[in-house]
């Protein structure tokens, strides 16, 4: 058998914790025989959702912690003085080696700055961005960034766009994945000043397949790949974008319900169908965001994730080993430099 790949899991994280979480580390390990899993936090709480439950105990191992980060603590002051927290003590893991990646449905800041200050950046990168696989028309496409770095200069834009790429060729599968920027329209001239001082270093960068400017209406349908913005925007775009598909779903079910018998026959009628395409929609079947350029993985889930994203989150660590992403990334980053 080769060897595991490693996984902390903060089970005190998100509005399910510790619940769905466990509930995602056990399906995960019962799923695939190359993962185990560290469930960090409050024992007694873990093993109470843990009971029932039935998997190999060899692959799931509780490390306890005392702390809890809560969402709405300032992140910096919380990471300093709650080093027994279940985010905290996972990231020395995966700093010490002792885990290869870590994934937290909890408080986004806090992952944030544990993830840089005690992970650490891979040497050359400027500022790691999140980056969340959303689903389109042409499957899943990469936006990034979408929550680490508000404000970015382009010289990090372009990095994301090189990190993206590798990550959408290894893990994905797409070769020579396209790349564009968000944009407000397709010109080239148009755009803020961000925009405009990172299109032609995109262009002129050989590394990537750079197909210009993208705009946000024509996402969903699949134009580009690696969407590449700074985090205001991209996190404008994520939030919109789960928004819009959640108010659909709640209006086609109001309209089928409150539409008599024919509708309510013609919604039974359709009902495996728009189950499929929603299926195909939803975010939680790509697991959580990466946090891409740093010295280990990092991945960010949504804080109201059920144990299905959890489940993905933790499965899609193992690809992210196999296909050594980090490798990839240093090597990119070092051949900008020299």
């Amino acid at each position: 058998m080769s060897e595991l790949v490693t996984v902390a899991v903060d089970a005190m994280g998100g509005d399910n914790a510790p619940g769905e979480i466990v509930r995602g580390a056990v399906d995960a390990v019962n799923d695939d025989k190359r993962v185990k899993v560290f469930l960090c936090g409050q024992e007694d709480k873990i093993r109470a959702a843990l009971q029932g439950l039935s998997y190999d105990p060899e692959r799931i191992e509780i490390v306890h912690c005392s702390e809890v980060i809560e969402t709405a603590e300032p992140p910096v002051m919380a990471v300093r003085r709650k080093k027994d927290s279940s985010i905290v003590k996972a990231m020395y893991m995966v700093k010490e080696g002792q885990c290869d990646a870590l994934v937290s449905a909890g408080s986004t800041g806090a992952v944030l700055v544990g993830g840089q200050v005690i992970v650490g950046r891979i040497k050359g990168v400027e500022r790691p961005p999140l980056a969340p696989l959303i689903p389109t028309l042409n499957g899943p496409a990469l936006l990034l960034d979408c929550g680490a770095n508000v404000d970015a200069r382009s010289s990090q834009l372009v990095q994301f766009a090189k990190m993206g790429s590798i990550y959408m060729e290894k893990v994905v599968g797409i070769k020579s994945p396209r790349v564009g920027i968000v944009n407000i329209g397709a010109e080239e001239e148009k755009g803020n000043a961000l925009v405009k001082e990172t299109f032609p270093l995109l262009k002129a960068t050989p590394e990537i397949n750079f197909i210009g400017s993208v705009e946000a209406r024509d996402l969903p349908y699949g134009v580009a790949d690696v969407m590449v913005c700074e985090a205001f925007t991209g996190n404008v775009i994520l939030k919109m974008y789960e928004g819009v598909a959640g108010a659909l779903v709640s209006r086609m079910k109001e309209e089928i319900m409150n539409g008599g018998i024919a509708a309510k026959l013609g919604g039974a009628l359709i009902k495996p169908t728009l189950k499929s395409t929603m299926k195909s929609f939803s975010t939680e079947a790509h697991g959580g965001a990466p946090l891409l350029g740093l010295n280990g993985l990092v991945v960010k889930t949504h804080g109201s994730s059920k144990a299905i994203s959890i489940r993905n989150s933790i499965l899609q660590c193992i690809q992210f080993k196999e296909e050594r992403i980090n490798d990839f990334i240093r090597e990119s980053i070092a051949s900008t430099e020299s």
